[in-house]
């Protein structure tokens, strides 16, 4: 009976029942510094972009929160485009303390031109309209600053799909801290081309120009019901490891904002801290594999992208900053193609 009983509230929850109450964060005007280190925090793995059927997915948003739930993630944002999915009963259903949490999200869909332009907001308080614009600097901003209206976070998603956003573009958008580095979807353009950056050249771009910009990693999964194919979104690609206090909403976001994280496709971290004067790096090693850290700043032009500070092919490793790098932060490459990247440290700025 009591679990008859347990089944009947999640349902209740599910379809309209009394709604959770809703975090937020307000946007914070600070300088970025990368990991801190750890104290009580731990690391909490998870995904802030993916679809369901209430958009372009094949999966009911039960199907998709049971497969990150099942495949060792700790929270998940669905992220429906122009759609914002309740998550009520899905956290009474798959939710535990400590263990789980789903988030709700929005992915804004808007055009410029006929440029897609893509903002998710990552727990706004209600569902944000695109805003439109007369250029692709003023739809991204005005997206921005609706999401920030309704107390969410915004992310800026896959700039080179449909090549709709650049570099120079984005440098002039304000109030976000988050930046898609890397999307698993098989048709963005992460890697840039014919002349177009990548997205890890613009983040530099960014950085080289002294904007505070935190690169995420995400999987923008739509397709869960074809596991063999490799031509389609499918989940499980890139993700974050977010170091915060405890497995909660607003914890999560805020640690997202300052920086405290790194982006994945596979590398795991031991440790990962950095302060004013050293940035360190211990991976969680597997052995089958070898590894290579990159430590990298500031290039002498903003196109030129990262310079390579300091390489490495030991764990533990570590970069002591000088003060003229502009920025530190760090790329990890594993020996069968996975990476991660940790958040800029801003120096002498």
């Amino acid at each position: 009976m009591r679990r008859l009983a347990l089944l009947m509230l999640a349902s209740m929850a599910l379809y309209g029942g009394a709604r959770m109450r809703v975090e937020s964060l307000a946007a914070a005007d600070h300088r970025g510094q990368g990991a801190k280190p750890a104290g009580a925090s731990r690391y909490y793995k998870g995904n802030t972009h993916t679809h369901t059927l209430n958009s372009d997915g094949d999966s009911s948003p039960d199907d998709v929160v049971r497969w990150y739930r099942e495949h060792g993630y700790q929270f998940l944002v669905l992220t429906d485009h122009n759609y914002l999915t309740s998550v009520d009963g899905l956290q009474a259903l798959h939710g535990a303390d400590e263990k789980f949490l789903v988030v709700r999200g929005e992915e804004v869909s808007d055009t410029s031109g006929g440029k897609p332009i893509h903002i998710n907001g990552l727990n706004p308080s209600r569902l944000i309209e695109p805003q439109g614009g007369r250029s692709v600097v003023e739809v991204i901003q005005r997206n921005v600053d609706a999401i920030r209206s309704a107390l969410g976070v915004p992310s800026v998603n896959h700039p080179n799909f449909g090549w709709a956003i650049t570099g120079e573009e984005l440098s002039e958008v304000r109030n976000y801290r988050l930046f898609e580095v890397y999307n698993g979807h098989p048709t963005v353009n992460n890697e840039g081309g014919g002349g177009v950056p990548s997205l890890e050249q613009m983040w530099d771009y960014l950085l080289h120009r002294g904007q505070v910009v935190y690169g995420i990693a995400v999987d923008d999964a739509h397709v869960f019901k074809q596991p063999w194919n490799t031509q389609v979104p499918r989940p499980g690609r890139g993700w974050v490891y977010v170091r915060a206090e405890r497995l909660e909403t607003r914890a999560l976001l805020t640690a997202l904002e300052r920086g405290d994280f790194y982006a994945s496709t596979g590398v795991e971290l031991e440790d990962y801290s950095s302060d004013a004067r050293t940035v360190r790096i211990k991976i969680k090693l597997e052995k089958s594999s070898k590894y290579r850290i990159q430590f990298i700043g500031r290039g002498k032009s903003p196109w030129d992208g990262g310079r390579i500070l300091k390489e490495a092919t030991e764990s533990p490793a570590s970069y002591e900053i000088r003060g003229d790098e502009g920025y530190v932060r760090a790329k990890i490459y594993e020996s069968n193609g996975k990476v991660a990247w940790t958040q800029p440290v801003m120096v002498g700025q």
